[in-house]
């Protein structure tokens, strides 16, 4: 078969293996699409990140070159001798967790925090290939109405969905988002759903704030057109004054930290999703306006929430979807369209898409009427 595999940082091909065969607890699907992540981006970029070199994954087993692929779908072909809740002809969307199921964690149902916790695509072998084989817990079978085209797009709503869930949002309260890569966006769109009654939305990309608008932000400011002090004016004004009840930070960057820190009112919560060495902020604030700066990491209990929500038809994660492509064109029209071009969110790559067929491609809109 096809895979997609990682042999050092820019070092992404496309090689012929054996399929691989399935243990006794794992479960075989034909791969329908893979999301490109940020992850798989930086593994690409400048990796080796979270890709195993030399020691193998304790749970994967598995070391560099590996498949890359960590958001993917697809349809059940063959199950192991041990699996009972699966059956070929399965349509599946996978959660690409590891989890051993003896630590501490995963006996309180935190398995996204399992001591040896990883993800399928990074850790091991992904679903940017024509099969992929991964432990049966991974994956769950879609309700006939939803599409496997929504389902590569369930894993980073989970991944949005806990970081809502950490940052206890509710009904009415105001929140500014700061990123509007998938997971941002993402964000926008359950907080609508959540009920708040204020959703201001921060980055650098015309394209990505006017998608945010569409999606039911309720504000919208392009970074650039700001220095700190009137961005948090900006953003202030917007909530009606005393700044917002949760910011999300889902850049990544020690600036939009420190931009989502100050947009804050006393007693607010800020949720940490973006991933940065290092971040500072004024604790003195943080003690006298008794704020709560939090993490996120991954999801747990997200995935079937996420299937009713889409079943139900109230949230569609395919929406942020811009472009599919081939396997053969993964790296050109996915990893390097990404890096490049700022009007691309999410790129899907298709094993079953066939090589000189032209690629989907929905480019953002750059404009929005309540843009700002």
């Amino acid at each position: 078969m096809r895979a997609l595999q990682w042999f050092g940082p820019r070092d992404v091909r496309l090689v012929d293996i054996a399929i691989p065969e399935v243990g006794p607890d794992e479960v075989r699907i034909e791969v329908a699409y893979c999301g490109i992540c940020g992850s798989d981006l930086h593994e690409y970029a400048d990796g080796p990140h979270a890709i195993p070199i030399g020691t193998p994954h304790a749970l994967s087993g598995r070391t560099a070159p590996l498949t890359l692929g960590h958001e993917f779908c697809g349809t059940v072909v063959e199950v192991g001798a041990h699996v009972t809740t699966l059956r070929a002809g399965d349509r599946v969307a996978v959660e690409p967790e590891y989890r051993c199921s003896r630590c501490m964690y995963c006996r309180i149902g935190s398995y996204n925090l399992c001591e040896s916790m990883g993800f399928a695509g990074l850790m091991g072998d992904g679903g940017m290939a024509d099969y992929a084989v991964v432990p049966s817990y991974m994956l769950y079978r879609l309700p006939d109405t939803v599409s496997l085209r929504q389902a590569a797009v369930l894993e980073p709503a989970a991944v949005a969905l806990h970081a809502l869930r950490r940052g206890d949002l509710r009904l009415g309260d105001t929140c500014a988002v700061f990123g509007l890569g998938p997971i941002g966006l993402l964000l926008v769109v359950l907080a609508r759903l959540q009920g708040a009654s204020t959703i201001v939305a921060v980055d650098v990309s015309p394209e990505r704030l006017a998608k945010a608008v569409e999606l039911g932000a309720t504000h919208a400011f392009d970074a650039r057109a700001y220095d700190a002090l009137a961005l948090n004016e900006a953003i202030r004004a917007a909530t009606g004054g005393p700044g917002v009840a949760v910011s999300f930070e889902a850049a990544g960057l020690p600036s939009t930290f420190e931009s989502a820190s100050r947009a804050l009112r006393k007693g607010a919560r800020l949720v940490m999703v973006g991933l940065m060495p290092h971040a500072s902020f004024d604790a003195f604030r943080a003690v006298n306006d008794e704020l709560t700066i939090t993490t996120s990491v991954g999801y747990r209990h997200a995935y079937d929430d996420l299937l009713r929500m889409v079943e139900a038809g109230v949230i569609d994660p395919a929406s942020i979807v811009t472009k599919t492509v081939t396997l053969e064109d993964a790296v050109s029209g996915g990893f390097d369209a990404l890096l490049n071009d700022r009007s691309q969110i999410k790129i899907l790559v298709a094993p079953g898409l066939e090589p000189g067929l032209a690629a989907h491609s929905t480019p953002l809109s750059r404009t929005s009427p309540m843009l700002t």
